[in-house]
């Protein structure tokens, strides 16, 4: 085990895009847990779009960072001190932690995880937080029926990927918008979507809804914004859901970008569009973690993770998202197993 202790930290606050002059990588003692808290040496953590917001001197849902702040987020470890009975050394957690070889975790929020039902990566992503977005997102905000056409925009990220896998379970057509070939390929070959669309080489979104979606979309789930939403608004059919997860096409404009008004689309079709964030549904996501690991266990769910080696590389993997380097769920391998 590492005496020290690396920690990334917010350097500056980003002015559009961040760069690597955004990080800062400090090296430090390694920390105590206090009593009620678990000492865990991160094997993966988790880097997430969401996390751009905090960068930002904002209000928002998610509690802005300030400069020289540690970076959080979703980590998955092997306590090393345990200052809690629920749980101790080499027990494997998920949890809030660090970007860092050691983090300090609650352990009252602390979840177990069972490497039996799926590789640790995989409890940052369908059996984490965007398992659960995807889940609640899709059954609770945009309530699918068997029959209706599902159309999902970043649908080979690590929550479209599950949304789109969910509502074919319901059995919805499901139609995805994905930025490269090789997902396109992914969503249809591997994941049983019916039609997806590559963005980046296609010029008319409302032509390639209407030949995915000859129907029109009765429901709409939106990790993008931007261009891609807009045409969706003009395809929805009467009583359409719009469920709104993210818009990462906006995440690093630094100006509220505006052109006609959309709201007029949303009149004849009575489309609801509604907001969502997973923490609301806090009570409820053991429940959630049960379901989608018997799905994944039964192999009716399936995932992908895009590991990047080492902490030292947490920021370009952060800053991947924003160019789509990722295929599923984006994480970082900061060590290797005890025993390895």
């Amino acid at each position: 085990m590492r005496e020290t202790n690396r920690r990334w930290h917010l350097a500056k606050r980003p002015a559009g895009e961040p760069d690597a002059d955004c990080f800062d990588l400090r090296e430090g003692e390694r920390p105590t847990p206090n009593p009620g808290e678990l000492l865990v040496r991160v094997r993966y953590l988790s880097v997430d779009p969401y996390m751009r917001g905090r960068m930002r001197d904002t209000a928002s849902y998610a509690e802005p960072w300030a400069v020289g702040d540690p970076l959080s987020g979703g980590v998955v470890g092997e306590v090393v001190e345990s200052g809690s009975d629920r749980y101790g050394p080499g027990d494997i957690v998920a949890g809030r932690g660090s970007w860092a070889d050691y983090a300090v975790l609650d352990a009252d929020d602390a979840t177990d995880v069972d490497p039996s039902v799926a590789d640790l990566p995989a409890y940052l992503g369908v059996l984490g937080m965007p398992g659960r977005t995807a889940y609640f997102g899709l059954f609770d905000v945009a309530e699918p029926r068997a029959g209706e056409t599902v159309v999902v925009s970043g649908a080979a990220g690590a929550v479209g990927s599950t949304v789109g896998q969910l509502a074919a379970l319901q059995g919805c057509r499901v139609v995805g918008f994905a930025g490269t070939d090789e997902k396109v390929d992914w969503l249809v070959d591997d994941l049983g979507f019916d039609a997806a669309i590559n963005y980046a080489e296609t010029d008319d979104y409302r032509a390639a809804l209407d030949d995915a979606a000859p129907g029109g979309v009765d429901v709409y789930f939106d990790n993008v914004g931007g261009p891609i939403t807009d045409a969706v608004f003009t395809r929805l059919t009467v009583d359409a859901r719009v469920a709104v997860c993210g818009q990462i096409a906006h995440y690093n404009d630094e100006t509220v970008p505006t052109g006609p008004r959309k709201l007029p689309q949303l009149i004849a079709p009575r489309a609801t569009v509604q907001g969502l964030l997973v923490s609301d549904f806090a009570p409820r996501f053991e429940r959630a973690s049960q379901r989608l690991g018997e799905w994944v266990a039964a192999g009716d769910l399936q995932h992908r993770e895009t590991v990047v080696e080492g902490l030292e590389h947490a920021p370009e993997a952060f800053l991947g998202l924003f160019s789509g380097d990722n295929v599923g769920k984006q994480v970082v391998r900061v060590s290797a197993a005890a025993s390895s």
